[in-house]
């Protein structure tokens, strides 16, 4: 590509000569270049040279490709260079065509068919761009100041917040909202400040607000959306929001803004700059009167919380540095800042904070789980291993569903958490939880082998332990199709393969059958002991389940065996056939007619009361105890 882009653009340079000799010479100048930079060089000197105002807008093509966020729809762009400075309306007339601007660029800029975004012609370019950034003077700030206006246009303050969507005659608004405040937190002039200031008063009831927040996770448990966006979010929260630490401040010296106030989810500016980790917002807030850090929205979270959950180590310090927060407040869920960090593997922050004397670093939330695991629980190594590091934290304390650390990392297959779990000498490895289930039964269910192979090579874990509903971890990994899961139980002598549960009296097997997973049930009918037609407390066979689930692969399966009888009737008179007959598989009808021609049954499957006889009131999985899921 490097050396074709180089053709191409030596040969439109040579083109865009209008004379033989002019030509001639150009030919000789690309000779003697080097490569792709001597090109782009050249391919910007000859756009420097076009008439008009087209080298002005082939420029500041090149400085919005480059340097904007995310790639630009071509509407977009083409709305952005059509804003003039200075106007309160978008003209539609000045919006130029992405055919202009494709020919103003000169071949650096194309279009993207499958996305419609324009682009650089080449990733090359872009790290030329990069390395020339005198080309373009104050680029960021240039962009906002137009992102801004557009925002501050009669037509755009005229739309309604309460909108689905926008309207598609304003392109650019979406960009704009989004992106204006990260362009100018990098470069503030004293218009941007002004626009910005204008667009600030009401920004609680502006468009712009709610699109920049749409996307965002509300401080709390439901994403915002053009809907229900946080009233109350005014100016202040904005700036402190994208992190602009000189329009924070121009705010604060109108003394308008009451740097506490809070929005309707109860952050104050100071969550808003703390969630997004601007050390230098949160500074200038702090140094307001009556500003307190320690304040917690409706969910109960600080900005210490929304520091720490999201790795801001500076703003952490900052707000550690206070002498009146409170490092330890716990939101509504339980959930300390130590915790946050811990769940979300942020071992910088945990370091710091660990370095206090008020922070307890076992504290459980209000569903008994510990910083320890929520580390375990998403597998972050090094966040369980400061805590092991501690003497005062616990690591083998379970939650209310009686789950430790060890039982979490196994459920979810954090392999190396669970290899340092296991190092401690007061760890139990095969603790069971209020259901009865071990660490290596949660593996087993969820199939994650490797955890399993790690727990099966110690002395101290009994592979065959059932849980309060007598399923083991062969049932609980065949009932969920873990064929791998399986095939590593079934090669141990210490695993029965034939044991029925307590509450069902449920094998394997017809844990198997009853969910389709054929895989499962020819692993397990490769067993010797196992008889294929065993029946639960309620009379149905493992072919009685994979016809009435209508399992048609389970169902060939089951019948290749000779000691599978295709008639047998459960206790309440139902046959695998008449179960397929009365749920509409008639493909495993046909199947099991064949089989099934010659019994004394077979008349009878078709009587009123067989087909309609009620059906069993417990025939379903028992009601488990009530998980929570993050």
């Amino acid at each position: 590509m490097p050396r074709f882009l180089l053709v191409s653009l030596n040969i439109n340079a040579i083109l865009g000569e209008i004379t033989l000799h002019q030509r001639r010479n150009k030919l000789d100048e690309m000779t003697r270049g080097e490569g792709l930079g001597d090109a782009y060089a050249a391919t910007l000197s000859r756009m420097k040279t076009q008439q008009g105002s087209r080298s002005k807008l082939g420029m500041q093509v090149l400085m919005w490709v480059s340097h904007t966020e995310r790639p630009l729809h071509v509407d977009e762009l083409c709305h952005a260079l059509g804003v003039e400075g200075g106007s309160i309306d978008l003209n539609i007339r000045n919006i130029p065509a992405i055919e202009t601007l494709l020919a103003c660029s000169l071949g650096l800029v194309t279009v993207e068919k499958s996305s419609s975004t324009v682009r650089l012609v080449h990733y090359t370019l872009q790290e030329y761009l990069s390395h020339n950034s005198n080309l373009f003077s104050k680029p960021n700030a240039m962009i906002s100041e137009v992102c801004l206006t557009y925002l501050n246009f009669r037509q755009v303050r005229s739309i309604s917040p309460t909108l689905r969507s926008v309207p598609s005659t304003v392109p650019f608004i979406e960009y704009a909202s989004c992106y204006w405040g990260t362009h100018a937190r990098r470069e503030t002039t004293e218009l941007v400040k002004t626009l910005a200031s204008k667009l600030l008063d009401g920004y609680d009831q502006h468009i712009s607000s709610k699109i920049a927040l749409s996307g965002e996770i509300s401080m709390g448990d439901r994403p915002c959306n053009m809907e229900d966006c946080p009233t109350g979010f005014t100016g202040l929260h904005g700036a402190a929001y994208f992190g602009c630490v000189e329009i924070t401040a121009a705010l604060l010296e109108m003394d308008k803004w009451d740097a506490q106030a809070t929005d309707c989810h109860g952050n104050t500016a100071v969550a808003w700059a703390s969630r997004g980790g601007h050390e230098g917002v949160v500074r200038v807030l702090l140094e307001r009167n009556g500003v307190n850090p320690n304040t917690t929205n409706i969910y109960g979270q600080t900005p210490l919380s929304w520091a720490a959950q999201n790795g801001h180590e500076g703003v952490v310090r900052i707000l550690l540095e206070q002498s009146d927060v409170n490092p330890d407040i716990a939101d509504k869920y339980g959930q300390t800042p130590l915790s946050w960090a811990a769940r979300n593997g942020q071992e910088g922050v945990m370091t710091i904070l660990l370095e206090r004397n008020d922070i307890n670093p076992d504290t459980a939330d209000k569903y008994g789980q510990t910083p320890l695991s929520w580390a375990a629980q998403s597998g972050h190594e090094g966040a369980v291993a400061i805590l092991l590091e501690r003497n005062d934290v616990n690591p083998d304390t379970a939650d209310e569903y009686g789950q430790t650390p060890l039982s979490w990392a196994a459920r979810n297959g954090q392999e190396g958490a669970l290899r340092i779990l296991l190092e401690p000498s007061g760890v139990n490895p095969d603790t069971a939880d209020t259901s009865g289930q071990t660490p290596l039964s949660w593996a087993a269910q969820n199939g994650k082998e490797g955890v399993m192979g790690i727990l099966l090579k110690r002395n101290d874990v009994s592979p065959d332990t059932a849980d309060v509903y007598g399923q083991t971890p062969l049932s609980r990994a065949a009932r969920n199709g873990q064929e791998g899961a399986v095939t590593i139980l079934l090669e141990r002598n210490d695993v029965d393969p034939t044991t029925a549960d307590t509450l069902y009296g449920q094998t394997p097997l017809l844990r198997a059958a009853q969910n389709g997973h054929e895989g499962v049930v020819r692993l397990l009918l490769e067993q010797n002991d196992i008889n294929p037609d065993t029946a639960d407390k309620y009379g149905q066979t493992p072919l009685s389940w994979a016809a009435r689930n209508g399992h048609e692969a389970v169902v060939k399966a089951l019948l290749e065996q000779d000691d599978v009888s295709p008639d047998t009737a459960d206790k309440y008179g139902q046959t695998p056939l008449s179960w397929a007959v009365r749920n509409g598989s008639d493909r495993i009808a046909m199947l099991l007619r064949d089989q099934a021609s010659s019994s004394p049954r077979y008349a009878a499957v078709f009587q009123p009361t067989q087909l309609f006889s009620p059906e069993p009131s417990k025939l379903f999985e028992p009601p488990f105890k009530r998980t929570r899921w993050f």
